[in-house]
Formats: C-alpha cells, sequence, structure tokens
C-alpha cells in the first residue's frame, strides 16, 4: 500500500494489540480469561482484522458484541470462539443465536422465555445483574432474591445458563464515593453467585470486571475480564494512568492537497471565524467532519507536519480542513500529515482530541467514518 494514494486513513498495529493483550493477561489472575470487546467494528478499528488477530495470534477464546449482526460477523471471523451478545436481540431471532451457537445476554425472566419460546433449540445465555448501573439487567433489594430469581430462571426449559455478569458505572473513578459505589456493586454480585453456590447451583462464569476494573480493581472473582477500550490502548478516563505498555493500536493520517500564503486581513472557510493577523502559510489538508474529524475540532484541534503541531484555522469542512504551517517552512503538497498518532517526538492521541471538545476517547475512534480505510501493520 502506498499511503500517498489515499486522501485520509488509519493505520491499525496488529503488533501493538497484540502487545496489549500481553499486558492484560498481566494483570489478570490465573483464573480470569480476557473477553475482548469487539462490538461498534472493534471500537472502529475494523472487526474482521481484530477478531482474527486475537483468536489466531493471541488465542483469545471469548468475544463480546452489542448485537446479533456484530454475533454473526465475528463468528465468521472466528468459528470456535464463545461470543456473548451483551444488547438486546428480538426474540423472533432466537433460532439464529441458536443456529450460530451465539450466548445471548439475558434480562429478565420474562425474556428468556420469549427466547425460549421462539426457538426448538437451546439457548445458551448470560443473566445480567442490574447491581446500580440503572441500565438493563435483574433488579432486586438483596443477593438472595436475585439468586432466588435466577434459580426459578434455569427451570426454564430449553435455556442454558453459563453465568452472570453485571456492569460498573464508576470503576474509572478514584474518588472515595465511587470507589465505595464500585465496592457495593461487586459485592452484590459476588454474594449473588455464592448464594446460587449455597443452593448447589455452581455457574461456569461470573464476570463484572470491564476496562477499568480490569487496570483499577482487578478481581481473581471475576471469570472472565471484558476488555474493551484498554484493548485498543485508550483511557477508560482520561484523569487515570492505564498500565505501562498500553498503547494506542490506531493512528489517523491524511496528506496536504496546497499550501499557499495569504496576506493579512484574509478569511479562512465557512463563516469567516477566522481572519489572518498577519501574512500566513495555510495548508489545505484531506480530511473533514465526514472523516470523522469532528467539526468540533475548529479552530481548537492540531495537527503534526514533520513532528510539529499546526493549529486548525477556520471551520472542519466535509471533506478538508485548514492548518496554519506558517512555523513549518518545509511543508508542501503531498506531505503526509498525523492526525491522530505519532510523528518525531510529539504524539496526538484521541483521548487528546476527546478532551478538546469534551467527549472520550471511544466516541473518536468509533466515529472514524467507514470510508477511511484501514491499513493493517504486523
Amino acid at each position: 500500500m502506498k499511503p500517498y494514494l489515499k486522501r485520509a486513513w488509519a493505520e491499525v498495529s496488529l503488533a501493538q494489540l497484540e502487545k496489549n493483550v500481553d499486558v492484560i493477561r498481566s494483570l489478570n489472575s490465573e483464573s480470569t480469561e480476557i473477553m475482548a470487546v469487539v462490538k461498534a467494528d472493534a471500537y472502529g478499528h475494523g472487526d474482521e482484522h481484530i477478531v482474527r488477530c486475537l483468536a489466531e495470534r493471541c488465542s483469545v477464546r471469548y468475544f463480546a458484541v452489542s448485537n446479533l449482526d456484530e454475533a454473526i460477523a465475528v463468528r465468521g471471523f472466528a468459528p470456535k470462539a464463545d461470543i456473548l451478545i451483551l444488547g438486546y436481540t428480538p426474540p423472533e431471532y432466537a433460532h439464529e443465536i441458536a443456529m450460530y451457537n451465539i450466548i445471548q445476554g439475558v434480562v429478565s425472566a420474562d425474556y428468556a422465555l420469549a427466547l425460549t419460546k421462539n426457538t426448538p433449540e437451546p439457548i445458551r445465555c448470560h443473566i445480567k445483574i442490574d447491581t446500580g448501573m440503572g441500565r438493563i439487567g435483574l433488579r432486586h433489594d438483596t443477593p438472595q432474591e436475585c439468586a432466588d430469581e435466577i434459580a426459578a430462571m434455569m427451570k426454564i426449559e430449553k435455556l442454558s445458563v453459563e453465568g452472570i455478569y453485571t456492569h460498573f458505572a464508576v470503576a474509572d473513578s478514584d474518588d472515595p464515593d465511587n470507589i465505595a459505589y464500585t465496592d457495593r456493586q461487586q459485592r452484590f454480585i459476588t454474594d449473588t453467585y455464592d448464594a446460587l453456590a449455597d443452593m448447589g447451583i455452581k455457574l461456569p462464569h461470573l464476570h463484572f470486571m470491564n476496562s477499568a476494573a480490569t487496570c483499577y480493581r482487578n478481581s481473581p472473582r471475576s471469570t472472565l475480564s471484558r476488555a474493551g477500550i484498554i484493548l485498543y490502548g485508550l483511557h477508560p478516563d482520561i484523569s487515570l494512568d492505564i498500565p505501562e505498555g498500553l498503547a494506542p493500536v490506531m493512528e489517523v493520517k491524511a496528506v496536504i492537497s496546497q499550501v499557499k500564503t495569504v496576506k493579512k486581513g484574509a478569511c479562512i472557510s465557512y463563516g469567516r471565524t477566522f481572519t489572518a493577523d498577519r501574512e500566513m502559510r495555510i495548508a489545505t489538508v484531506t480530511v473533514g467532519y465526514a472523516d470523522g474529524y469532528s467539526r468540533l475540532l475548529s479552530g481548537r484541534g492540531e495537527i503534526l507536519v514533520h513532528g510539529k503541531r499546526c493549529k486548525i484555522v477556520g471551520r472542519v469542512c466535509m471533506d478538508q480542513l485548514m492548518i496554519d504551517v506558517s512555523e513549518v517552512p518545509e511543508a508542501e503538497s503531498g506531505d503526509i500529515v498525523v492526525l491522530i498518532g505519532r510523528d518525531g517526538d510529539d504524539i496526538i492521541t484521541a483521548d487528546e482530541l476527546a478532551s478538546v471538545y469534551g467527549t472520550i476517547g471511544y466516541e473518536v475512534v468509533c466515529g472514524i467514518s467507514k470510508r477511511v480505510p484501514r491499513i493493517y501493520i504486523d
């Protein structure tokens, strides 16, 4: 691949992905396996190459996705994997769940019954418990009440319950109140599991560690570590450091299509939001908000050109943007620039971009559009 033939592209390092897996494994106990979260096209990194690398080169067995379409795609890339759907699947698609040997997250007895009524085959499932996220799952005042409902659900014909799980709301926070809140969430689900064990029900899986918990409160009680954002080398929360060795997997690059000198008083881009206060060298870059480079970065974001930061001037357009290269005299048409990634001694991360306009790194990488080709590097 000749990068200069592309107007904008993302380079995805499978070698760095393997390193991230090694770091995550070093955090987990021997009783905990990685469940790679590859929903949303592997957080924008491209599910096929990411899943194949994880399954074939990293020996990852467990995967988590958002919906049935994603699960079926992953099944094609990893035929022997155990795949958990974290989100909702309409009961009328229960046959497809069974046919592709998918594990469905089940949030209530009514939902479990609806699934089993729509297929003659067994439905594999993990039961979701709402311990404080307030989103989906069984909700009870005590672990024993929760265990009692799960025990009753296990009597539903054709329902094969393989585990229970929950999701932490603030495991990425070092605030004492939030730490106590997460402690209560963890205690509730482990007490539920123990109550089931006291009833003679020993499930293969109990899992509650998301990326944040994997980094900051790793527990051998969790049989699976649902590694999402850290798998791709980003922070669960930018205010907290991630373990050494984890690094971004994706870089986003584009090229300069033109460099021109403008005089003082010249206006740049839509809305005339930027007026040159001196003679300036302005470079046009072949990327815009249709590529997932947010318009909110207008006049605020920076791009690396020959290892130097150059500020965006004026509004980001659909397909192009302009930057001030007055301090980079060597900049010229055809040069490769870095929007996310390293150039020389400097680096711009998705987390940094997110902090500029008030979002999270997850949204930045997930938002890189499909028209930006992914180039995979070993």
